[in-house]
Order: structure tokens, then C-alpha cells, then sequence
């Protein structure tokens, strides 16, 4: 994660508690393709990793959580040129960088919080929907994530890296 974990962390100390990036009890990455595979790639990544962390009764929370962000990166921040599908072509083809992967997902715990942090290559803010309009076929991904997760929030990124951060914060139950 190197020093991009403070700068990722620094819209989650307002109104909590300090978390400390070198406090991280654990931290875990990886980066998506532009292909709607690449949420099915995310769960299992976080399932395998949340399956060596304890995150107690929030794993199916965090695993939705994570769903609905991934989902929201590739929708919104890589958006397909008009007659094209999801498929395997190369991120260049349709507006995300080609030397870097289209979205990163990072997962990091303390004693007590998780958070899961999307990356993309958008400025766009995320924007949700009304939540009173259930009857669109999307746009409730960040109603979901309001409604299952501690927290959320967004920022841009700074310095070298482009896009924003998508993050939402989980309180665990301690150990004891």
C-alpha cells in the first residue's frame, strides 16, 4: 500500500476516532480489469481475505459492500463507449488507462474497523440515487452501501495518482 494509505485515509478521521495507517493490523490489495468478471474476482478476493481476518458477523455486509463499489467503479468510472459490451477487451479500449489496472480494491483492518477503499480513474463524485425510487433496474448501489456499511465517503486522490477513492468503514466486534 505503501504511501498511498495515508492519503486514503485521511477523509476517514473526521467525526472518529484516529486510524492510524501504521496501526493496520492488516492490509490486503489487488487490482481489477475493466470486465464486470471483475466483481465476481473482488468478492472471492475478499471472502479469501476476510476468511483469514476475524470480521465476525459483517462478512456478508462487507462482501455486498464490496459488490456494490467494484460495480459502481466499473460502471461509472469506466464507462463503455456506445455498442460495446463487458467483455475482455483491453482497458485502452474504453477509457481506462492501459497502464494501469481499471479499478484497485484495498481491504484494511484494525482491532475494530475495516475498510474497503475502491480506486478508479474518474474525478466524478458518486452521486446515489433517491432511495424512494426502487423501481429503477440500477442506481441503488450506494443505498445499499449507506444502509450496510458504519460510513462511506469518497475523495479525490492526490499527488501522481489519478481518479478517487470510494471507502466504507465497518465497526468489528472485539476480540474478548
Amino acid at each position: 500500500m505503501g504511501t498511498n494509505g495515508s492519503t486514503m485515509l485521511k477523509p476517514l478521521r473526521q467525526g472518529l476516532p484516529p486510524l492510524d495507517p501504521a496501526a493496520v493490523s492488516d492490509a490486503s490489495s489487488c487490482a481489477l480489469p475493466a470486465r464486470y468478471e471483475a466483481v465476481r474476482e473482488a468478492r472471492r478476493f475478499t471472502r479469501d481475505t476476510l476468511d483469514k481476518w476475524d470480521a465476525g458477523d459483517r462478512f456478508d455486509d462487507i462482501c455486498l459492500v464490496v459488490s456494490e463499489l467494484v460495480t459502481n467503479a466499473l460502471r461509472h468510472a469506466c464507462p463503455l463507449p456506445a455498442g460495446l459490451e463487458r467483455g475482455d477487451h483491453h482497458p485502452s479500449d474504453h477509457g481506462c488507462a492501459e497502464h494501469q489496472p481499471a479499478v484497485r480494491l484495498h481491504l484494511m483492518r484494525w482491532t475494530e474497523r475495516l475498510v474497503c477503499a475502491v480506486r478508479d480513474p474518474s474525478h466524478e463524485s458518486p452521486t446515489p440515487r433517491d432511495s424512494d425510487d426502487f423501481s429503477a433496474e440500477s442506481g441503488r448501489g450506494l443505498f445499499l452501501v449507506d444502509s450496510f456499511a458504519d460510513s462511506w465517503g469518497w475523495h479525490p486522490l492526490a499527488g501522481t495518482l489519478e481518479g478517487k477513492v470510494v471507502w466504507a468503514l465497518f465497526r468489528l466486534q472485539s476480540a474478548g
